[in-house]
């Protein structure tokens, strides 16, 4: 195309932009489609705003993934194009934008804030550093397992907000350069990753054990116990975890092998940073009891009513109480990642409301109803591996582990392995910014594109299945898993 004057025009801007409209128009504007089939024989009719969220939910990933527009940007449309398209109406469509999971992504953000200015990441970076030393790849290493192991007891969207100024702590002794390199892509792209990768391995990284083990109960009628779950899902996480850091280290290998005189840099500006300030100690008393707080929720009946984002929020407001943040700091936090995931929650909600959701994982597992035991779970599997980067994690598996769960006993498969199935993919949205919060507070280094995370993502989702195909033929059975039905 023709460059215009001064300015010019970017060819695959405009490309991509033209491509999301027509996705849209193509399906928005097709004649209904066939009725849903479940295995038991009930119809499951798309309505025509059903479709029109099929038809936004194209269109939002084509715009996501190729970044045509700020990612923010996109959300907002996402509520825009409801209200004009009569998909939702504009009261339904743009409250989702202040869902209390948004307001929790606000507060982890302010959290992260918080650490990086009065230095307690500073100081956590340093000593970090001491331990793993100067070769990049043990930084990798290093980063990687304290990401994993804070899932265990905290939620993988708090964990995000606390590691990523610790990152971006140590990527400033890598580089003082603001263009991106390979080792600040593979340190923020994999702290993505492996938050996910550890949110799966006990009920505390993340609501959608919880969720899932409700809906096993009520449909299978099996107790699944924390403990259970943890025995299950470790080697899964952990293994995910290594292999991570080992597609990160090929994928993104650091330009330089070593930072010379790191470690001797490091224990410098620690001794320089001297003593513990009174605002270091009143935000890590504010933090760590609010993280406290939020972990004993799964441990203690009489703190389970309190909501997560309520809570987290109390820690926003005492960081302006006490005069930590104020508001010139307010006005710093990226709001461009609020927004995406306004967007997100806004799509989710929308596919799960007009029946959308429901209907394609219907049709999908309606594919393989009459396959062989391995390709129906894998098939489940790989399609709560597909919605989770588009919609709640706790949304993919409330649409799909019902129906595969009236599926199994056809087809001699153990409840259990749907539920742990399920479980790991819908735990690693490794594709989309838009799949977990820890996706869109790495995109905040500025140090990758939307399409860089998604071309990453794509192996890393293959690694998953290969695993998870590993786990349910091999591991899980000598494990004790009742993998087949008796």
């Amino acid at each position: 195309m023709a460059q215009a004057q001064g300015k010019g025009i970017d060819t695959k801007r405009v490309i991509f932009l033209l491509l999301g409209a027509v996705l849209f128009a193509i399906v928005y504007y097709a004649p209904a489609w066939p009725d849903a089939v479940d295995p038991l024989g009930k119809h499951f009719p798309l309505s025509p705003q059903g479709k029109g969220a099929i038809a936004l939910f194209l269109l939002a990933g084509t715009y996501w993934v190729f970044e045509v527009l700020p990612i923010g940007v996109t959300g907002l449309l996402i509520g825009v194009v409801q209200a004009l398209f009569f998909i939702r109406p504009a009261s339904e469509a743009f409250k989702d934008f202040m869902d209390p999971s948004v307001l929790f992504i606000f507060g982890s953000l302010t959290i992260g804030a918080v650490f990086t200015k009065v230095g307690l990441t500073k100081r956590l970076a340093y000593k970090m550093l001491l331990i793993v030393g100067e070769s990049t790849t043990r930084i990798y290493l290093g980063c990687f397992v304290v990401t994993a192991l804070l899932t265990h007891i905290m939620a993988h969207t708090a964990v995000a907000a606390t590691m990523y100024p610790l990152l971006l702590s140590i990527y400033s002794l890598y580089t003082t350069d603001k263009t991106p390199t390979r080792f600040g892509k593979g340190l923020f792209i994999g702290m993505a990753f492996v938050a996910g990768a550890g949110s799966i391995i006990t009920l505390l990284g993340a609501a959608r054990g919880i969720v899932a083990i409700g809906f096993f109960k009520e449909i299978a009628g099996k107790e699944i116990s924390f403990f259970e779950l943890t025995y299950y899902m470790a080697p899964i996480g952990w293994g995910m975890v290594i292999l991570l850091w080992l597609l990160i280290r090929l994928f993104f290998k650091p330009e330089h092998a070593r930072i010379p005189g790191l470690r001797d840099k490091a224990r410098h500006l620690s001794a320089e940073m001297g003593r513990l300030s009174g605002r270091e100690i009143g935000a890590g008393i504010i933090v760590f009891g609010t993280i406290l707080f939020l972990s004993l929720q799964s441990f203690l009946p009489a703190l389970q009513p309190f909501n997560k984002s309520a809570v987290l929020l109390v820690a926003t407001i005492l960081f302006f109480v006490f005069r930590i943040l104020d508001l010139s700091d307010l006005e710093l936090i990226p709001w461009n990642i609020v927004l995406l995931f306004s967007g997100a929650m806004s799509i989710g909600f929308c596919l799960w409301q007009t029946g959308a959701a429901q209907w394609l994982a219907i049709q999908w597992l309606g594919f393989f109803k009459d396959a062989h035991w391995f390709i129906f779970v894998m098939a489940m599997a790989f399609f709560v591996l597909v919605m989770t980067n588009f919609i709640m994690n706790v949304a993919a598996i409330a649409i799909s582990l019902p129906v595969a769960l009236v599926v199994a006993p056809y087809l001699g498969v153990g409840s259990e392995v749907i539920l742990f199935a399920a479980l790991a993919t819908a735990g690693m949205p490794f594709l989309l910014l838009v799949g977990a919060a820890p996706n869109a507070i790495a995109y905040s280094s500025n140090q990758f594109s939307s399409g860089e995370f998604f071309t990453a993502g794509i192996p890393a989702s293959l690694l998953l299945m290969a695993v998870l195909g590993l786990m349910i033929l091999l591991i899980w059975p000598v494990m004790g898993m009742t993998v087949l039905a008796p």
